[in-house]
This record gives structure tokens, C-alpha cells and sequence, in this order.
């Protein structure tokens, strides 16, 4: 079994095998594989690997990108158990990478897809590279699974690629090698950019789509994580019918998770009301035309709440804890829990006081400048050849 660790100097291309699984991770990662394509074709290869762990979303995705997987596992199974899904992508990954035997395996964030593909990478003795390392709640089991995964996937590492100097400081902490974290702000942002200049006189007949036009006042909700199964989810629907009957000119706009935990809920309590858009799941540019045209956003995702200051949209997490300090400290985004009660005095203050929402819509984006991609792969470059 051979050891990639840290190979050097070679005239040879060296080969990326990049794992994705979900939504989330083809968006981070579709710039690196964009610039290894065009500026960086001399020194890398790839294959691209795709467990298919949220796979109707994934393909979407990849669609979107026009991005082709070398292999598609197509893991996905109705509620299938986290034991099962990490059992089933370990070996399916393990299988590939003794085939290809890549030099390095990059593999994007939190998700189970993520833990797997540098699991297996590390029982194969090949070198891993974690983009966006170093977030933290440290609580295990907020947001679960994923705050484990990250904590698991940064031990084994050789490049932890962090977005922000505060993700580096949660690693040294953790005493993670000092040699090993690189600070490149967030991928997501390279994307968000190029979408932004590609598609912007585009946008207003998305909205048409929607039946939404271009003055009305967007308040756009996702809401799916597990920890937010159960009375939580409940608790959300139940705001938002409290804001909908108190701000009746504003449009509550839902794409609706398929999980059946989150559907089945949300459909049961939120359909047939007026001001409420229940839609199926997105596409990308259609997602994040309604993001880039929202009044303010209610969310218990991660990559929104690094989305959304972009376009100077404020945030309101229902979560009780978010990995995402930074833009909380900048003051785009607030943490405002699961309680009922809570989220709408939330959405009011936003609403009725216009110094509070400009204080929010006007904070500075802390997760990087459009050139991570960049600085990932110009470091690759340097240690791997």
C-alpha cells in the first residue's frame, strides 16, 4: 500500500479524486474543479465522485453545473439510517480509491459523504485535503451528525483548508499542526460571484415563476436539519402563520425539504395560505434568485447563512447554536432559537424597525473575497508537486 503523503516534486500530473454527496458540496466545490479545468490543467487531473446521498438535489446540482461524475454510487434510501449510509459510502468510496489511487482525496464540509471520503482515504494512505475546516459549535450534537464529522475528518487531514482565521484558531486550539491549516475564506463565495455576473439579467423572470413580482417583500425560509425534526419544526410553522397573518403584504417563500419529517409537517400546517409559497426543491439559480431578492431570510442552514451576506440579506437562525460565528459577530446574522414566540418578535423587529434591519443588511461579509479556489489549489500545487 502506497503512502501519498506529502509526495514531492514530479513532471507528472497529480490526480484529485473530489467526493460529493449533497446539494451543498458540488456548489463548493464546482470553482475548484472550474479552475483545475482551465488555469491548473497542466498540474492536476481529477475524478469526481458522487455517493448520490441527497441525490434528487445532487443531480440538480450537477445539472446545473454541467458537471459529469466520473461515478455516481447513488447511495440514497428511503429514512435510511446514518449507520447504514456511512457503512454502504465507506466501502463504495474504498472500492474506487484502490482503483484510481489518487494522490489526494479533497472532500467538502460536514456531511456523512464528507467523513467517508476521508475515511477512506486515510485506510488507503492517501493524502486528505478538508475544504472548509475548522467550523465549531462544539456540541456534538448540534447540528448532528455534522458537527462530529468535521471534528473526525479535521484529525485526519493533511490540508485543512479554513475559511476565516477564527476557524484557524479553533483548530489550533484542537492542536491540529500548525503547518497543516491554511486560511482561504469560503469557496462558496467564489461561486456566488461567478452566478452573480453569469445570470443577474436573469433573475426577474425567475421571480416570474413564482408568482412573485419584482417589488413584493420576500421573507424565504429553509428549515430541515434533523435537530429541527419533531417539535421544533412545528414550532417554526407555527411562526410563520403568526407572521403571515400579522405582515399580510409579505410573501412567505418555503422550498420545501423531501424529507417527510419536514414535509409532512410543513404541507399539514403551512398549504392553502395566502400569503405563504410552499415550492418543491430548488434549483440553484432559481434558489438563489429568490435569496439575492429577499426582504430577510429564516433558516437552519449552514451554507446560507454564508450566502446570504453576499447580498446584504439579513439572517434569523433557528438553531440554537450555529458554527457560523462569524457572521453573527459581524452582525448579519442572529441567532434566534426554535421557539415560536421568539422567531416572530424576530421578524417584526426587522420589519417595524428600519434602523435594526439596515444594521444587519449592512454588515460586511466575513467569509472571504471570490479567491478561495484559487488559494487551494495554488497551495496543492506547491506542496504535491
Amino acid at each position: 500500500m502506497r503512502n501519498n503523503l506529502y509526495r514531492k516534486k514530479s513532471n507528472n500530473k497529480k490526480k484529485i479524486a473530489i467526493v460529493v454527496g449533497t446539494r451543498p458540496e458540488v456548489i463548493k466545490i464546482f470553482p475548484i474543479i472550474k479552475l483545475i479545468e482551465t488555469e491548473y490543467s497542466n498540474s492536476f487531473e481529477y475524478k469526481l465522485i458522487a455517493t448520490g446521498q441527497h441525490n434528487t438535489m445532487l443531480k440538480q446540482a450537477l445539472n446545473f453545473f454541467k458537471l459529469q461524475p466520473d461515478y455516481n454510487l447513488s447511495l440514497m434510501k428511503e429514512n435510511q439510517r446514518l449507520s447504514d449510509l456511512t457503512s454502504s459510502a465507506l466501502l463504495s468510496i474504498g472500492k474506487l480509491l484502490k482503483k484510481e489511487n489518487p494522490d489526494i482525496v479533497l472532500v467538502q464540509g460536514d456531511t456523512t459523504t464528507a467523513l467517508c471520503g476521508a475515511l477512506s482515504a486515510f485506510y488507503h494512505k492517501i493524502s486528505i485535503g478538508h475544504i472548509e475546516a475548522g467550523l465549531r459549535t462544539y456540541d456534538k450534537y448540534q447540528p448532528f451528525p455534522e458537527e462530529i464529522n468535521r471534528h473526525l475528518v479535521d484529525v485526519m487531514a493533511d490540508f485543512c483548508f479554513a475559511p476565516t482565521e477564527n476557524n484557524k484558531e479553533n483548530l489550533l486550539r484542537e492542536g491540529i499542526n500548525p503547518d497543516k491549516i491554511f486560511v482561504t475564506g469560503n469557496t462558496v463565495i467564489d461561486t456566488l460571484l461567478l452566478i452573480k455576473e453569469q445570470y443577474k439579467n436573469k433573475m426577474g423572470e425567475q421571480l416570474s415563476k413564482f408568482n412573485i413580482k419584482n417589488n413584493e417583500k420576500i421573507i424565504l425560509v429553509t428549515a430541515h436539519r434533523r435537530e429541527n425534526f419533531g417539535e421544533n419544526i412545528k414550532n417554526i410553522c407555527k411562526a410563520l402563520l403568526l407572521i403571515s397573518k400579522k405582515f399580510i403584504k409579505y410573501k412567505i417563500v418555503y422550498p420545501v425539504h423531501k424529507n417527510p419529517n419536514i414535509r409532512n409537517v410543513v404541507t399539514d400546517m403551512l398549504s392553502g395560505k395566502d400569503n405563504i409559497i410552499l415550492l418543491p426543491p430548488l434549483q440553484y439559480f432559481e434558489f438563489i434568485t429568490l435569496l439575492a431578492n429577499s426582504y430577510l431570510i429564516i433558516t437552519d442552514s449552514g451554507g446560507v447563512q454564508e450566502e446570504a451576506p453576499v447580498f446584504g440579506i439579513p439572517v434569523l437562525i433557528v438553531r440554537e447554536k450555529s458554527e457560523r460565528t462569524e457572521g453573527i459577530k459581524a452582525g448579519g446574522l442572529k441567532l434566534v432559537g426554535v421557539l415560536t414566540q421568539n422567531i416572530f418578535e424576530n421578524v417584526r423587529e426587522l420589519i417595524e424597525d428600519k434602523k435594526a434591519y439596515n444594521f444587519m443588511s449592512k454588515a460586511q461579509n466575513p467569509y472571504g473575497d471570490g479567491r478561495a479556489a484559487q488559494k487551494i489549489l495554488n497551495i496543492l500545487r506547491k506542496k504535491l508537486l
